[in-house]
């Protein structure tokens, strides 16, 4: 009957670990799958072209150069390889500018003929147009259609999802905002984690560490929304105060919010990797005439230290994967940041921001997805790199 029972719960736990493992992979493999198909997407706006003059050289604009005719920064064709030339730029609803509506038809039957003429008369032009309003005999000529790069996507240093006719989805300043704002949090939550773990583990008494190690257990169960409230009425305040700053949501804040938030884990797991320390080495070291202090640098930190990486990479992955807390302090501007004391923007946060607002199955919604496959390959390799460091550590002996 033992022996029955043993095999029965290493059945379920082999079976709750083989469905642990499948609905991973399935997760991974839907990421990626809607996040892909990004890159099948078209630049321009869907539904609708972009068009030029017959005359005009201009055969075809990079995503950035669109927005930025648009928006008004390049003004003069040659900017963009044409004639010396200003820019005319027309949208769909301008056309009433140049015709009634009474001319357009009573079910506007003659609008693509106008819209065509329009484009033909204009040498200067560049047109916005839905695709189901070109007439056959369309005298404009089209731009290249091309789908979203993947070399736009990952190296466009612009992030505006939303613009019209081309969106921007250029990650590099969220995944240097990502970057930049977990970096900080590991830099401020490893050593003081560190210290409190050897304190609690090789300093303190049975009574000291029975109040401590509670209550900082307890830091890790409080919601991320609390620390982002603490975040924005205490930190920001005072960083904007102490560095004399115009806004105090910064990727400083967002660093400190969440290397208060990783210190529970970080601080739990490297104590007990240190108080796993065989005490035959402590007392070992401590009669070869080490003290108390050259033992723990020389002996038990270095035997800890498979427990100490394991700590910094689930202080990474929190820092990493932190959303709320992170789009309360850290302003929300989606630009390459130079210091710490700008606003950014992380991939978490614009993930949250975003998806609830992404047409379903569009390229807004299919980018946020790929944001998705980015995050997790930082923390795959990230992972992966500690693993290969411990390894090779741990080759060499303490």
């Amino acid at each position: 009957m033992k022996r029955f029972l043993e095999k029965l719960v290493e059945g379920i736990l082999m079976i709750s670990g083989s469905l642990t493992s499948v609905a991973i992979l399935l997760i991974i493999i839907f990421l990626f799958k809607e996040g892909i198909g990004l890159f099948n997407s078209p630049e321009v706006e869907k539904g609708y072209v972009l068009s030029v003059s017959q005359a005009n050289p201009v055969n075809s604009l990079s995503p950035l150069e669109v927005k930025d005719i648009f928006d008004g920064e390049i003004t003069n064709w040659k900017q963009v390889g044409g004639t010396d030339e200003e820019i005319m730029i027309f949208r769909f609803d301008d056309i009433f500018n140049y015709y009634p509506e009474e001319e357009m038809g009573e079910n506007y039957e003659f609008l693509p003929d106008k819209l065509s003429s329009v484009v033909q008369e204009h040498a200067t032009i560049i047109a916005f147009l839905p695709e189901k309003y070109l007439s056959v005999s369309f005298q404009g000529k089209l731009l290249d259609k091309k789908n979203i790069s993947p070399l736009d996507f990952f190296f466009g240093k612009e992030w505006f999802p939303t613009s019209a006719p081309v969106a921007q989805y250029g990650v590099l300043p969220l995944i240097l905002g990502t970057l930049w704002v977990s970096l900080g949090a590991i830099l401020i939550a490893l050593p003081f984690g560190l210290a409190v773990a050897i304190y609690l583990a090789e300093i303190a008494d049975v009574r000291m560490r029975k109040v401590l190690k509670p209550v900082i257990e307890l830091l890790a169960g409080i919601p991320s929304v609390v620390y982002g409230f603490f975040g924005l009425v205490v930190i920001v305040p005072f960083l904007q105060s102490l560095f004399r700053l115009p806004v105090g949501e910064t990727a400083l804040a967002g660093s400190v919010v969440l290397a208060i938030m990783a210190l529970p884990t970080i601080i739990t797991v490297a104590e007990d990797a240190i108080r796993t320390t065989p005490r035959i080495m402590k007392e070992a070291s401590l009669g070869l005439g080490a003290n108390h202090w050259q033992t723990i640098y020389r002996v038990i930190l270095p035997y800890a230290r498979s427990g100490i990486l394991a700590a910094v990479v689930l202080g990474i992955g929190r820092a990493i994967g932190e959303t709320m807390a992170v789009l309360m302090v850290t302003g929300n501007a989606a630009i390459i940041p130079a210091t710490l004391l700008e606003p950014v923007r992380t991939i978490p946060a614009t993930i949250a921001a975003e998806l609830g607002e992404a047409p379903a199955g569009g390229a807004h919604y299919q980018s946020l997805f790929m944001l998705g496959c980015v995050l997790f390959v930082i923390t795959l390799v990230l992972s992966v790199a500690v693993e290969i460091i411990s390894g090779k550590r741990s080759s060499r002996g303490v």
